[in-house]
């Protein structure tokens, strides 16, 4: 079996259910070392114990990324153990409050910006450092059509996402001339414990899988990728060059 990331380290945040979880598996299987991230250590655990019986191998980091300093000790951490980071995956995310906005406090609003955009922009700073060492680092952050459309009901998270899409491909813009490739994914709707929150009356068995989604992400993180500051859709299978509202 060909193993296109065989000795590559790669970073998964969200990796104890859903996406992220199904991501870190793909990758593993692949031939990545993966750095699972997640607030959960009952998932991690369960992770690892798929990807071992999968061949593969992982460490597991129980952080929650709204902790700041967490993010730079881990990075830190790499640095001292692998000297380099070939592979980012930024997946975790929270869906936040469905609700008009003059009905949100302050504090699901700063919940939502803390997780989805500013420990995002905290493994930015501390992970490119690392990524630069690598032949071919690789990055992906998931998002969501939410940033375009602007649903009503969804602002702090479609604000999160537009955020996000907007610090990604600054980010990609300023690497454009190194060999570090840095894209967006948007898996659209799938069948996660997040979605089933949102939309409680929709039945998931008419939604793609976490493990469907992921096959695809698998291919944006092999050195010969070769796009950058791009957005592949999931539901398309298209890589798009910018966001156009709906």
């Amino acid at each position: 079996m060909s193993k296109p990331l065989a000795s590559r380290i790669a970073l998964v945040t969200g990796a104890s259910r859903g996406l992220g979880y199904a991501t870190a598996r793909a990758l593993a299987k692949a031939g990545a070392h993966i750095v699972a991230v997640a607030r959960t250590q009952a998932g991690l655990e369960e992770l690892d114990d798929d990807i071992r019986n999968d061949g593969g191998s992982a460490t597991l980091v129980p952080l929650n990324l709204t902790d700041v300093d967490g993010i730079a000790r881990l990075g830190a951490a790499l640095h001292e153990r692998h000297g380099k980071l070939d592979i980012l995956i930024g997946n975790a995310g929270i869906a936040g409050p469905s609700s008009p906005l003059g009905h949100i406090e302050l504090k699901p609003w700063n919940d939502v910006m803390a997780l989805n955009v500013t420990a995002n922009f905290q493994l930015i700073r501390c992970m490119e450092p690392l990524l630069t060492q690598s032949d071919a680092g690789r990055a992906v952050f998931i998002t969501s059509d939410d940033a375009g459309r602007a649903s009503a009901y969804r602002g702090p998270y479609a604000a999160s996402k537009a955020a996000l899409e907007t610090l990604v491909r600054a980010w990609a813009n300023e690497t454009a001339s190194t060999p570090i490739r840095i894209n967006l994914f948007d898996p659209g709707p799938i069948r996660t414990r997040m979605r089933a929150t949102v939309f409680p009356g929709e039945d998931p068995a008419t939604l793609d899988t976490p493990e469907q989604a992921a096959e695809l992400i698998v291919p944006m993180c092999v050195p010969g990728w070769s796009e950058t500051g791009k957005l592949y859709d999931y539901k398309t299978r298209s890589l798009l060059g910018f966001r156009s509202p709906a």
